[in-house]
């Protein structure tokens, strides 16, 4: 089925439902859509199948085989044709891009997430920071783990800023958003009925025991905790252990995603060792 192409001359109400999609959470949500660009990000929805709603684009210039490529196997119902300097004005790039896409999102839906024998996820409780749940979902992508789960009220997961912090990851790794305490029970329960031996580890700068000396092959859900609180009590009372990263100098913390990294990288090291 061709897509419909809606060509757009000035700031119409076409041009600021986009713009809206870019800056208004309560819009993205409502519509249940967001807005990406950049190549890699573009590349790696299309290749993890995600839906693509509606393609942005100016034919003003000529626009490069990747680009030509996308429009037309992304599947788009929707074409949006601008002149350049509207697509000048709704780009966040240093260079203005040549393609933006609308994405769908997917159901929060704990499914999502593969459960196997060497299972690892991660739970990050309140993320208030969008380059931190950015660089967290990254760190992820890397380091094994099967997917994340968000608690809380958080910063929007599908914020722009959001997305380019995971440099492409966020398309590759199931996450999904809690927000009710219940649910994150209820799962864990069911997952250490799935997985015996399932561990739930903790992460505070006041817990005693290190991560190195803590066996972590077996199957694991890491939770840790916002920026500014840490993890709250309902979540440590779910924990089966809380270690800590040992650290020197005068740093009294970390910041919440160097310290997941560096947890990831602990149980990726055990696990191939």
């Amino acid at each position: 089925m061709k897509p419909s192409i809606i060509k757009i001359y000035k700031e119409d109400s076409q041009f600021q439902y986009i713009q809206t999609l870019q800056s208004n959470r309560t819009k993205r949500h409502q519509e249940k859509t967001f807005f990406v660009e950049g190549v890699r990000a573009i590349t790696q929805a299309l290749e993890n199948k995600w839906k693509i709603r509606a393609l942005v684009y100016s034919r003003d210039r000529r626009l490069s085989e990747w680009a030509e490529g996308v429009i037309e196997r992304a599947g788009a119902s929707t074409h949006f044709e601008l002149p350049l300097p509207l697509m000048e004005k709704i780009s966040q790039k240093e260079d203005t891009s040549e393609l933006v896409a609308l994405v769908g999102m997917p159901e929060d839906d704990l499914g999502r997430i593969p459960v196997r024998e060497d299972f690892l996820a991660m739970v990050f409780d309140r993320p208030s920071n969008p380059g931190n749940l950015g660089a967290i979902i990254r760190s992820c992508d890397s380091l094994g783990v099967a997917g994340l789960v968000i608690t809380g009220h958080p910063v929007d997961l599908f914020d722009p800023e959001t997305i380019r912090a995971t440099a492409g990851s966020f398309f590759s790794l199931p996450v999904v958003r809690l927000f009710a305490n219940q649910e994150l029970v209820t799962w864990l329960a069911g997952l250490k009925n799935r997985l015996p031996g399932l561990q739930v580890v903790g992460t505070s700068a006041k817990a005693t025991d290190p991560i190195q000396a803590h066996d972590l092959r077996g199957p694991t859900v890491l939770l840790v905790g916002s920026e500014s609180r840490g993890l709250s009590q309902g979540h440590r009372d779910l924990c089966d252990v809380i270690l800590t990263i040992p650290m020197g100098g005068s740093a009294s913390s970390l910041n919440v995603a160097c310290a997941a990294s560096i947890l990831l990288y602990e149980v990726s090291r055990q696990r191939k060792k």
